[in-house]
C-alpha cells in the first residue's frame, strides 16, 4: 500500500470510527507507530484529523460550539440508558449526599434515583431539578445563575459560591470529552468552572460518559483525569483506552453488555 493510500485509509478509520490510536492504526496497517505518527502528522496539516495524544481523532470532534440538549438527547440514546441504571449502584445506600451535573446522560441517572432512602440532591440542571422536584425522598438544592440555554444549566459566580462551601458524598458529572492527557473537557470556560467545584466539592467522582467522548479533548480543562474514581461507559470503549484509564487509577465500568 502506498502512503497516500495508507492515509486515506486512516483517515476514513478515524471518520467512521470517532478515534484511532497509533497502535492500533499499526496493527490494522502493518506498519511501525512510527510510519503511523508520520502519516497523523500529514492528514493532521491538511485539516483532515486531529492528533491527540496517543492517536487521532476527526476535526470534528475538537470544536468550541456545543450541540443543544435536544440534539445531544437523541444521540446513542440506547448506551447513555445503560450508563444510568449501572450508576444508580453508587447512590449512597444509608442516605446522603449527591452532586447532579448538567447533562443528558445525568439526566437519565436522575430518572433513576433510588426513592427507598433519603437523599439531598444539589444539582445546577434546570431539568433534573423539575424531575426531582416532587420526589419525596429527596430534598432538592438547585443552584442559581445564569442559565445556559444549550445545556440549561446554571453557572457563573453564585453556582461557584455555593459550591466552594459544600462537601458531598458524591458527585456524577458528564463531561464532552475525556483523555489522559487533557482530563475532563467541555468547550465553555462557565460550565468548566462549575464542573471544577463539583469535583472539589466530591469525596468520590464519578463520570458517566458514553465511549465517543473518549479520547477526545475540548477547549477547557475542567480536571485531570487523577481526580476520576469510577467512570461509567458503554462496551464499545476500545482495549487501549480501557486499560490506559485503569493504569492511572480509574476504575472503569462498561455498562450493558461485555466488551
Amino acid at each position: 500500500m502506498y502512503p497516500e493510500e495508507r492515509q486515506q485509509a486512516i483517515a476514513s478509520l478515524v471518520m467512521s470510527q470517532g478515534r484511532a490510536s497509533v497502535t492500533e492504526l499499526a496493527q490494522a496497517y502493518d506498519v511501525t507507530t512510527e510510519t503511523v505518527r508520520r502519516d497523523l502528522a500529514v492528514l493532521d496539516k491538511a485539516g483532515i484529523v486531529r492528533r491527540v495524544h496517543g492517536g487521532a481523532v476527526p476535526v470534528r470532534a475538537l470544536h468550541l460550539v456545543e450541540p443543544g440538549v435536544g440534539e445531544r438527547d437523541i444521540t446513542r440514546a440506547e448506551h447513555k440508558d445503560a450508563i444510568a441504571v449501572a450508576a444508580a449502584e453508587f447512590f449512597p445506600r444509608g442516605g446522603g449526599s449527591v452532586l447532579l451535573d448538567a447533562g443528558t446522560t445525568t439526566m437519565r441517572i436522575a430518572a433513576h434515583i433510588p426513592t427507598d432512602r433519603e437523599l439531598v440532591v444539589v444539582t445546577n440542571s434546570v431539568p433534573i431539578a423539575a424531575r426531582l422536584a416532587t420526589v419525596p425522598s429527596v430534598s432538592l438544592q438547585l443552584l442559581g445563575g445564569r442559565v445556559r440555554g444549550v445545556t440549561q444549566a446554571a453557572v457563573g459566580e453564585q453556582a461557584l459560591r455555593v459550591l466552594d462551601t459544600l462537601r458531598v458524598d458524591i458527585a456524577f458529572l458528564g463531561t464532552n470529552a475525556l483523555s489522559v492527557r487533557h482530563g475532563l473537557s467541555t468547550p465553555d470556560s462557565d460550565e468548566a468552572a462549575v464542573k471544577r467545584a463539583m469535583v472539589r466539592a466530591a469525596n468520590y467522582v464519578v463520570v458517566a460518559a458514553d465511549s465517543s467522548k473518549i479520547g477526545r479533548e475540548e477547549f477547557v480543562s475542567f480536571a485531570p483525569i487523577s481526580c476520576v474514581d469510577t467512570l461509567i461507559t458503554d462496551p464499545e470503549i476500545s482495549s487501549a483506552a480501557d486499560a490506559e484509564l485503569s493504569e492511572h487509577g480509574v476504575e472503569v465500568i462498561c455498562a450493558g453488555g461485555q466488551k
